[in-house]
């Protein structure tokens, strides 16, 4: 087979100009980590990790992401069903309004929260008033703003899977007697539970990474909403090496979330 006829042939010689490009779209994306590992203090590494101040940012964001991503499963599976599977008035808008903290600057979705949830805010003087409870400057304000920004990965990666999915297999359950409870807990979740999975995954790392929206609605107060990009900010200012550890923890947890999605995301080689 000629060369021009054959995929594998044309594949293996792509452009000189592509090759060209592509190289320097990749070096783009490498520089910055490679001057990120270049000014690490490895020295002292363990010393700013182990400090008082960034061991509490570490620990309070790895429980806020992990209550936010629960929090994105328990209201964005359904979310995501009915948004695949009914069809009712309005449903555009509601999937627009689920997945608009994807573009929307998350310094203004801070300033959204804090009016909406903030204690003058349209409900938050009424929680205020009724039951005492504000949420500036707490641990359930910073997994709010989490997962504001979370939950739209989850839903949207769920929501594919659900269009996506042979569902004459819950035809068959239905057929044979299942209520519908049974139907989505036996058979539709397990077989959308690698799309779940994998949602849930990248609604944590966004959860962990969040800064503006936490920073605006639940403040940047040390051992209390400080959590580790805002202690990577706060750091900066101060020391920039701790600010480069932290960052440092930040990448690898990235690389290794993306690593382990990559089979979800895109082909295998």
């Amino acid at each position: 087979m000629s060369a021009r006829g054959n995929p594998a042939r044309r594949e293996a010689r792509p452009p000189i100009t592509i090759v060209i490009l592509g190289s320097f779209a990749a070096i783009f994306f490498l520089l910055p980590l490679v001057g990120l590992l270049w000014r690490a203090p490895w020295a002292s590494l363990p010393g700013w990790l182990g400090s008082g101040d960034i061991r509490a940012a570490l620990e309070l964001s790895l429980i806020c992401s992990i209550w936010a991503t629960a929090l994105s499963v328990m209201f964005g599976l359904p979310l995501a069903w009915l948004l695949a599977r009914v069809d009712f008035f309005g449903r555009g808008l509601i999937r627009g309004l689920a997945t608009l903290p994807l573009v929307l600057p998350p310094v203004v979705g801070g300033v959204a929260l804090l009016l909406a949830l903030g204690r003058l805010g349209l409900v938050g003087r009424w929680l205020d008033s009724a039951f005492g409870v504000t949420l500036f400057g707490t641990v359930p304000g910073v997994i709010i703003a989490e997962t504001f920004v979370a939950m739209p990965f989850l839903v949207l990666t769920v929501e594919a899977a659900l269009r996506s999915m042979d569902r004459r297999y819950e035809d068959a359950a239905a057929t044979l007697g299942a209520s519908r409870w049974m139907v989505f807990r036996r058979v539709t979740v397990p077989m959308i539970a690698p799309s779940l999975g994998a949602g849930a995954v990248l609604a944590w790392a966004r959860a962990l990474g969040e800064f503006g929206a936490t920073i605006t609605f639940a403040g940047n107060l040390p051992e209390t909403t400080q959590t580790i990009p805002l202690a990577v900010y706060a750091q900066l200012q101060r020391e920039p090496g701790g600010a480069i550890a932290l960052s440092l923890v930040l990448v690898a947890i990235s690389l290794v979330v993306l690593v382990s999605l990559r089979d979800r995301w895109w082909p295998a080689g």
